[in-house]
């Protein structure tokens, strides 16, 4: 266990003229808070806020984040305040643990779901981190030591969290240059989330460990004896990858272990870059090299400020060796990433460079002040800062990188937004290509455009980067509003003339905007565009605006209609399947093919213009793509115990008698199979496409891990 002594001794050993009194002051007030709380292991909870203080000595921060380390769960979990902490540690040190703490509370009178907190959280810590990166890092080292304890959780919360720190805090680690952590937490994340392949993998691995371990000390050998003939100061290491870049390899190109050739790295790191150079031509000189699987990151360095020359060559016995050649200086960057570039040491500003360096995070504030919905936020992110990349030019000249699979269109938006958005075409390499067509590394791009040209609703199916799917839902939408607020003035002014009054004098004499305020909308447009919508119907908000007196008989109700009852009414009864929208009876429900929810899965409807409520899963493209206002509160009623199609594609070994294994394995699931397509690649596998009806989402969680336990399956997939 860490100890108090540890952290002191470790911060002092990289930071001489730390202020050690004011940790240990820290560890003094949070051993004093959190006493008598305990973890769910039943230790100590102290031990959890020394173990982060330790985590960030390893990242060799100043005593202000080991301070904050030691104190980032007093304002959320015990009756600390931010006042009595700048009292005591000074604003810098409440600010940080402000920024690390989640948001207690929200606006919503509703209560929020918990992918909503999730979001609403990552947002708020985007804030903060933008106003100081050392919040991001206290943050990342309170992630990283609840994973390594993570076995004490519940198995629900063990997969949430999980999941959630694989698609958020490891990319993000990553995007920050932290190796070590990035690793750490994938692993970890695999280890939980899928818990077969992660045992199956180690059970393999840990047979070949003697093998694995032979080969890296030869090939080390070699390397080394090469590089003293050559007098090439080096330490030459060597190392197996880590498990969850094994399995994504599995499951990208469909492999069994056995066939995974480069499962060995090592590691070269001199004293120049002159000498990288010189390293890797004794490399390519010694042992073949593999076509296309050079990368030059010192020429053309990564944005999270990762440097080195990467070569895969066939090494000894025709084992594919994947060598790594960099300096101490851009190895020491590739560990610490972000940390080994801390203004905060030399108690300096940042200057251009990091400026430069951390653009990424501007824009992700950009994108955060941009996005009402903080659920599309978080998508956006996911998909934009969190993918391999892939490296571009301007006609000038000017380095671009973006995700992997991005478009000439995501070229575009990342210009200039009016480029995006008056784009008509693009030129790679001179010649005039789809806007469709992904972008590879090296190309040189040159956008079209055209003034009387706007985005199309078809790019949101190939767009990869954030800001181009922001761009385009946002001329959408408004396309979408300006349209239904249209329909909506319409709408009114026919039902405010059956009472003798116009929308001019309703909205003049100010009864149009307590209506709106009735309805919880903020301005009159909003109310229009929500009777435009379908969300409310102009009778309703007539009633709203007119006194009692001056409404017939005719338009007065006993009980107000639900919201968007009556303008579903126009479409007939249709069953609700199993779905409850805000308590309404009687509304027709249809579930989007395109994603195909079933019970268990998180759930959005969206009204879809005299075809009802269409529901789809809560990140589904279409949904993102849609208004939040057209958007409706649905859920599972589980009472109902409505079966849902799913389609599974499972890549098997071309094999006689699995196809037999898996209708056995969907029987003995208790599963139905509606339609199966079956066929062989020529390459010794199989493509099978079964579409399945299923009860909930832990059924389908439940077949899946069957099928994946079969000898012979290289994968399952739910589209």
């Amino acid at each position: 266990m860490l100890r108090l002594g540890d952290i002191l001794k470790n911060l002092s050993e990289y930071r001489p003229g730390a202020d050690l009194d004011l940790v240990k002051k820290a560890y003094v007030y949070a051993a004093k808070v959190h006493q008598g709380q305990v973890r769910k292991s039943g230790d100590p909870y102290l031990i959890h806020p020394l173990e982060v203080a330790g985590l960030l000595t390893e990242l060799r921060l100043d005593e202000q984040s080991v301070v904050t380390g030691l104190l980032h769960d007093t304002i959320e979990d015990t009756l600390a305040t931010y006042e009595e902490l700048v009292d005591l540690f000074g604003t810098e040190v409440a600010d940080l643990v402000d920024g690390v703490t989640k948001l207690s509370q929200f606006s919503e009178t509703r209560q929020p779901t918990a992918e909503e907190k999730q979001a609403e959280n990552f947002r708020k810590m985007i804030v903060a981190m933008a106003k100081d990166l050392r919040v991001i890092l206290v943050k990342l080292a309170d992630r990283t030591h609840n994973m390594r304890t993570l076995t004490h959780m519940k198995p629900e919360k063990q997969e949430r969290i999980a999941r959630e720190t694989l698609e958020i805090y490891a990319p993000l680690a990553n995007r920050l240059g932290i190796q070590w952590v990035k690793i750490e937490l994938e692993d970890l994340s695999f280890r939980y989330l899928r818990p077969h392949d992660y045992n199956e993998i180690t059970s393999q691995l840990a047979k070949k460990q003697r093998e694995h371990q032979k080969y890296i000390e030869e090939v080390g050998a070699i390397l080394k004896e090469k590089l003293a003939e050559q007098e090439i100061p080096a330490e030459v290491t060597g190392r197996r990858k880590h498990l969850y870049s094994i399995y994504r390899k599995m499951r990208a190109n469909s492999l069994e272990l056995d066939q995974v050739h480069d499962l060995i790295a090592f590691r070269i790191i001199t004293d120049s870059i002159s000498r990288c150079y010189e390293a890797l031509g004794l490399v390519h000189a010694q042992w073949k090299p593999v076509p296309g699987r050079f990368k030059d990151y010192i020429a053309m360095p990564k944005p999270n400020m990762y440097q080195s020359l990467h070569t895969t060559v066939i090494g000894p016995y025709g084992e594919r060796v994947e060598i790594q050649i960099r300096t101490q200086e851009m190895h020491r960057v590739a560990e610490e990433g972000i940390a080994a570039h801390w203004s905060y040491k030399e108690g300096k500003k940042p200057g251009k460079d990091d400026a430069d360096r951390f653009a990424w995070l501007r824009q992700l504030l950009e994108w955060q002040q941009d996005v009402s919905d903080p659920k599309e936020f978080l998508e956006t992110v996911k998909v934009d800062l969190f993918s391999d990349e892939v490296f571009v030019f301007t006609p000038a000249g000017e380095v671009k990188s973006f995700p992997r699979g991005a478009t000439p269109v995501d070229f575009a938006f990342s210009v200039h937004s009016e480029v995006g958005n008056h784009c008509v075409g693009a030129k790679v390499g001179g010649r005039i290509v789809p806007l469709r067509q992904r972008l590879k590394n090296g190309d040189t791009v040159e956008i079209l455009t055209s003034p009387h040209a706007h985005p199309s609703k078809d790019w949101l199916t190939f767009v990869k980067t954030g800001r181009a799917q922001n761009r385009i839902r946002a001329y959408i939408r408004k396309q979408q509003r300006d349209r239904s607020l249209s329909i909506g003035r319409e709408l009114f002014e026919k039902e405010a003339r059956k009472h003798g009054r116009s929308l001019k004098s309703l909205t003049k004499g100010g009864q149009l905007q307590k209506a709106a305020e009735g309805f919880n909308y903020k301005t009159i447009d909003d109310l229009l565009s929500a009777i435009g919508y379908g969300k409310l119907t102009a009778a309703q908000a007539i009633s709203r605006a007119l006194p009692a007196e001056e409404l017939t008989g005719r338009d007065r109700k006993p009980k107000e209609e639900g919201r968007i009852s009556k303008i579903l009414s126009n479409v007939g009864g249709g069953g609700k399947a199993g779905i409850s929208i805000q308590g309404i009876d009687d509304v027709l429900v249809r579930f989007g093919r395109c994603c195909n929810p079933v019970p268990g899965d998180e759930i959005v409807g969206f009204i879809t213009r005299g075809r009802g409520v269409t529901v789809h899963t809560a990140y589904c493209d279409k949904v993102l793509a849609t208004d939040p206002d057209r958007r409706v509160d649905v859920s599972w009623d589980m009472a109902k115990g409505t079966s849902r199609p799913v389609s599974l594609r499972v890549v098997t070994s071309d094999r006689r008698g699995l196809l037999a294994e898996l209708s056995q394995c969907f029987s003995e699931a208790g599963v139905n199979i509606a339609q199966a397509n079956c066929r062989s690649t020529g390459d010794d596998r199989a493509v099978n496409t079964f579409e399945v009806l299923i009860t909930d989402l832990k059924q389908l969680q439940n077949v899946i891990t069957r099928l994946e336990r079969i000898k012979g399956v290289y994968s399952v997939d739910r589209f």
